[in-house]
């Protein structure tokens, strides 16, 4: 360990190839970490502290490792929620350093359980990648697609002999001048399911380009009309992942006892705010905050963080019924798994645990689409809550009282 330890500080070992000398993923995480310790002087105890256990990671979730840096887990709940999978009160993991945003969450849980629970459900499930082909030019191009589309269920077979539960739902073509990009869409089942979908669709451009009579070739597997992590108006439209819906009516005792606010109040704030502010400033979404709770659900569940882009993208639409409020929200491209990646690890899948959709469902894709009817329903709770604050004019109060450890809890 010493040898290894004082070859990395002195730069005759590679980070990397402490793996390799020590023969064990745990006892090179400390190499490095000791390294890192001497050659930068500070202290890694505290990111050394982990139940993980590398050599069951590394290479699946990491590399290099040194640690693990802890995220304080709170929860909301119960929020009732009355789906097409989730059916029941839940306690939902939130996974943040920000203070007052659990306790937010959990009021608005409070206001819709009260009312009756969210109605939440998965309205379009696919998971995309879109490879961008070069043609000469535009003859060629409407060819090139004319030609997959009279091929596609050999593309299917393709696309489907690399996974054992990814279904080719369909290929969407794009063309601009001389360039095609095919939108494969598919079916992961309870996986988030980018790498089955890119894998897949690996497979099925090697065919294309094999059997092509004309002339085409492959620029890029990832062309950007997927889109992956990044913010697009194909995801708002065509959806990406899971498109969900969750809505709810919150009677108007329990708006004005519970959350301090009228329905017309905050029926008004959502539309000056989301709908109309959003408009002038040229946003893509027409919300509060749906990144919040998105982003603090996929760290605690181990869902692929950097997804937050598209999975937070949505709009929030009020409406005052007889005195009661109406509220809903649209996740077009939510992406989210319950198995694979971060998953696996052992609190994310505690996480997932807590609400009933560790593993695989029965049948397969059950537990990942229960898992995106809860995050719709978490996602309505704060934006619900939110509104209502801004309404009764309580934010800077809130974040003062609880983001300034002021306070200890809100319920």
């Amino acid at each position: 360990m010493e040898e290894v330890v004082k070859g990395i500080v002195e730069g005759r070992i590679r980070l990397h190839e402490a793996d390799r000398i020590l023969g064990n993923a745990n006892a090179a995480a400390l190499a490095r970490r000791l390294a890192l310790e001497r050659m930068l002087g500070v202290g890694l105890s505290s990111i050394g502290s982990t139940i993980l256990d590398f050599e069951e990671i590394v290479g699946r979730n990491i590399e290099n490792p040194i640690g693990a840096v802890q995220v304080p887990v709170g929860v909301a709940g119960p929020l009732r929620v009355n789906g097409e999978y989730a059916r029941g009160d839940f306690y939902v993991p939130l996974a943040t350093t920000e203070g007052a945003l659990v306790a937010s969450i959990n009021r608005g849980a409070k206001a819709v359980t009260l009312s009756g629970g969210a109605r939440a459900r998965v309205i379009h499930d696919g998971m995309t990648r879109a490879p961008a082909f070069w043609t000469p030019g535009i003859d060629e191009a409407v060819r090139f697609v004319r030609w997959v589309r009279e091929r596609i269920e050999d593309i299917r077979r393709e696309a489907e002999s690399t996974t054992r539960h990814g279904r080719l739902i369909e290929v969407q073509p794009f063309i601009a001048g001389n360039i095609v990009w095919l939108r494969f869409v598919y079916s992961t089942a309870d996986a988030m399911g980018m790498n089955m979908a890119t894998i897949a669709t690996d497979r099925a451009a090697e065919w294309i380009l094999k059997n092509y009579p004309g002339t085409a070739r492959l620029v890029a597997i990832s062309g950007n009309m997927c889109t992956d992590k990044k913010p697009a108006m194909i995801n708002m439209l065509l959806g990406r992942g899971k498109t969900v819906v969750a809505e709810a009516v919150i009677k108007r005792d329990v708006a004005l006892k519970v959350l301090k606010a009228a329905p017309e109040d905050i029926d008004a704030v959502n539309r000056v705010k989301n709908l109309l502010g959003s408009a002038r400033a040229g946003s893509m979404s027409y919300n509060a905050h749906f990144a919040n709770i998105i982003a603090a659900i996929f760290i605690a569940t181990g869902q692929d963080v950097a997804q937050v882009v598209e999975s937070s993208m949505g709009y929030t639409w009020t409406e005052v019924r007889d005195g009661d409020l109406y509220i809903s929200v649209t996740l077009p491209s939510l992406e989210v798994g319950t198995v694979g990646g971060g998953t696996r690890l052992p609190t994310q899948r505690e996480a997932l645990a807590m609400l009933g959709a560790a593993g695989g469902g029965d049948p397969p894709g059950t537990n990942a689409r229960k898992l995106a009817e809860i995050i719709a329903a978490t996602v309505l709770a704060g934006e619900l809550n939110l509104l209502a604050a801004l309404a009764a004019n309580e934010l800077a109060r809130a974040h003062r009282l609880l983001g300034r450890g002021g306070a200890r809890s809100r319920g």
